[in-house]
């Protein structure tokens, strides 16, 4: 805790988040500030401790603008259980559809898994070599025990290391999956799920033996090893306490659920029930999961949406007060878009030319050419649907469509993209609004 107190000050964690997100300094402030102070709750007395909340954040900006990618990258950092969720996708109890909980069963879920991955690393070893002498058992039936076959045994463990044996068939017993129950529709479907999943382990999973080669019994054999070395009780509980007091949800398009002013009945009813249903979870309260309850008090919300027909004070004024830091995201210009194709680490001209490289071909971004294309990506959100960042994917695809097709044959070639590439990949696409939204 300590060590990751002295680590992760708000200047480092934008720092940080400047290596793969362009811009929105506004945002990363905001975010950096509001990981620091769950580091300082936890330096604290456990008296005071429980007292503080967390300051939920509010991000208003277009789409495509990197609010989910801030979000994201700041879970990934400090090693948080994170998921991202639609508003829209819930609806008021009482209509069919997914309830506001499930938001909560799904992050301890990811916590779940984030857990078990870490300790299966821990035991990776273990695990390894308790495979191996299972797989030499199945190749040496009878005489895993015998003195006189310990010279056949490490001979055998020689080749299996080396690979030489990854595709001689063994039979391995395997657990077979259980029933699939159809459930369709209706408020608590997670928790049936949950019912009849330990219906079935109650009872154990059937056993089976299924042959296969030994290069893909390995992997089922250590996956099954590595599940016996981690304890599965205190993989629960870690992953709860890190859910309580690190989780991260992620609310996007919360805009699509704010209720207009003067306006009501219809759709508009439904959104503000599921406002009032989100509500009870931000502000805290106990969920029941299948791995124990969940207390959502200090878990840190950061809800976003464009508002650009409703606003934020459209939101129920119970609701408003639990996102009290609002940053608006500045849309994309030209700029951030030539920085966007060329700085981050793994940027998209880096993934192009490494993806080319693969077939032999090297394809050389002259500095020109990536001006070129930060303009046709800002002309085309101005003309059509503003997607953001988004668009440069689309204007990557339509400019190396040709070099991508015909790669292959292209081993050992260099291709410069200039000005005159860029200018004449997009011939005549502004020059027809429709065309425009067709190709872009």
């Amino acid at each position: 805790m300590t060590e990751d107190f002295e680590h992760f000050t708000p200047k480092r964690i934008v720092e940080e988040l400047d290596r793969h997100i362009i811009g929105q300094n506004k945002a990363k402030r905001a975010v950096a500030i509001a990981l620091r102070n769950r580091l300082r709750r936890k330096m604290l007395p456990e008296s005071i401790r429980d007292e503080i909340a967390p300051k939920n954040i509010l991000m208003i900006g277009p789409t495509g603008v990197g609010k989910t990618e801030i979000a994201r990258r700041l879970a990934k950092m400090c090693q948080a259980p994170f998921i991202k969720v639609e508003a829209t996708k819930y609806t008021e109890v009482g209509y069919v559809g997914r309830d506001v909980e499930s938001m909560v069963r799904d992050l301890m879920a990811a916590g779940f898994r984030m857990v078990m991955e870490e300790m299966s690393a821990r035991v990776r070893e273990d695990a390894q070599a308790r495979a191996e002498e299972r797989i030499l058992d199945l190749l040496l039936p009878g005489v895993a025990t015998q003195d006189q076959a310990n010279e056949t045994r490490e001979k055998f463990r020689t080749r299996l290391r080396a690979g030489e044996l990854d595709d001689r068939m063994v039979e391995v017993q395997v657990t077979a999956s259980a029933p699939t129950v159809e459930i369709f529709g209706g408020q608590q479907m997670e928790d049936m799920e949950s019912a009849f999943s330990g219906i079935a382990n109650l009872f154990g999973g059937k056993k089976k033996r299924k042959s296969m080669p030994i290069l893909e019994a390995k992997k089922v054999i250590l996956e099954e090893e590595s599940e016996r070395l981690v304890d599965k009780d205190r993989a629960t509980a870690e992953a709860r306490e890190r859910v309580e007091q690190s989780g991260i949800i992620f609310i996007d398009e919360m805009d699509k659920i704010a209720t207009r002013e003067g306006r009501s009945g219809g759709a508009d009813v439904s959104r503000e029930g599921v406002q009032r249903d989100i509500l009870p979870i931000v502000e805290g309260s106990k969920v029941n999961t299948k791995y124990g309850v969940v207390d959502t008090t200090h878990i840190l919300f950061i809800a976003a949406g464009a508002f650009n027909v409703s606003s934020p004070t459209d939101l129920i004024p119970e609701l408003q007060g639990r996102f009290p830091i609002r940053v608006e995201l500045d849309a994309l210009s030209a700029a951030d878009f030539r920085r966007i194709l060329v700085e981050p680490e793994n940027s998209l001209v880096s993934q192009y030319r490494n993806l080319l490289a693969t077939e032999g071909l090297t394809v050389n971004f002259l500095d020109d050419a990536v001006d070129a294309l930060a303009t046709v990506a800002e002309r085309a959100n101005a003309r059509t649907e503003n997607i953001g960042a988004r668009r440069l994917h689309t204007v990557m695809e339509r400019l190396l469509e040709e070099l991508s097709f015909d790669a292959p044959q292209m081993n050992g070639s260099t291709v410069a993209i200039d000005p005159a590439f860029v200018e004449k990949r997009f011939e005549g696409v502004f020059e027809s609004e429709d065309l425009a939204r067709y190709i872009l």
